[in-house]
């Protein structure tokens, strides 16, 4: 199982014209890192002359004018250079992860290619509501101001890149602090990916159902999403049932002494005792 520490991923971010791809709205500028662990090892910056116009929101946030633009290259250029750039990697990384990839792959659209059902995206946003919990603000400056990382944001690609891989490793620390160390857990999480996610759940769903037709406990390493808290317990299984769209594991827990509920996407692991 990969540890984080050995993982090679890449973090990204697209400063585009809007908010809506599906409206028409283009990538404008990509920036990248690519890491290996806790190191930078290649980085990777490109504006893009989509031919659309910069509307007057997005440039109110990102500072990117039509006329910047004028001498930068084409999507057809910069696009396939950038999946080059991220080719080979475990995962990609994001801060509100949703919104980089469907303008990505709105791009991709564009020039007849798809995206690599393969490759992984992880929210880095989704990671800190959960790890850290209660903040006032999760906006990218307010989460690097949690961990006392003194730099402006500047709405750029590449400045905001640079400042997630620095968040994104204060919430590595956080896992690693509670000695879960697997870049499985990461993905079974935070990935994006509803296949990735769904699979993950059929297989802990499966292992429940065999505990429960044996009759046996379960030994559990359990993520509480809404409480940002690790814990092991041990877990006799009742049954499994599905609340607010989500499947649930019903069991009487001796750690706390009583019947409780846990949600199946925050069992990080489990086995048979």
């Amino acid at each position: 199982m990969a540890k984080l520490s050995e993982i090679k991923f890449v973090i990204f971010d697209v400063e585009t014209t809007g908010l809506e791809p599906e409206s028409g709205d283009r990538v404008v500028e990509i920036g990248a890192v690519k890491a290996e662990g806790t190191n930078i090892i290649e980085r990777f910056h490109s504006l893009i002359n989509p031919g659309v116009s910069v509307s007057r929101g997005a440039f109110a946030v990102n500072g990117i004018t039509s006329e910047m633009l004028e001498n930068a290259p084409p999507p057809l250029e910069v696009i396939p250079r950038f999946m080059d750039f991220i080719k080979g990697e475990n995962a990609l990384f994001a801060y509100n992860a949703n919104f980089d990839e469907s303008f990505m792959k709105n791009e991709l659209k564009l020039i007849n290619e798809v995206f690599p059902s393969e490759l992984l995206t992880i929210d880095i946003l989704a990671m800190a509501r959960a790890l850290i919990p209660n903040l006032l603000s999760y906006k990218l400056s307010g989460v690097a101001k949690h961990f006392e990382i003194a730099k402006p944001q500047k709405h750029r690609a590449a400045d905001d890149v640079e400042m997630s891989f620095e968040i994104l490793q204060k919430l590595f620390s956080i896992f690693k602090a509670q000695g879960y160390d697997e870049f499985s857990y990461i993905c079974n999480l935070f990935c994006i990916d509803k296949q990735v996610t769904d699979k993950a759940i059929s297989e802990r769903i499966a292992e429940i159902e065999e505990a429960i037709s044996l009759g046996v406990k379960l030994k559990i390493r359990y993520f509480s999403v809404f409480r940002g808290e690790f814990t092991e317990r041990e877990v006799m299984p009742l049954e499994i049932i599905k609340q607010e769209g989500k499947y649930c594991l019903v069991g009487y827990c001796h750690l706390r002494a009583e019947e409780r509920t846990f949600m199946i996407d925050g069992i990080l692991h489990l086995e048979i005792v």
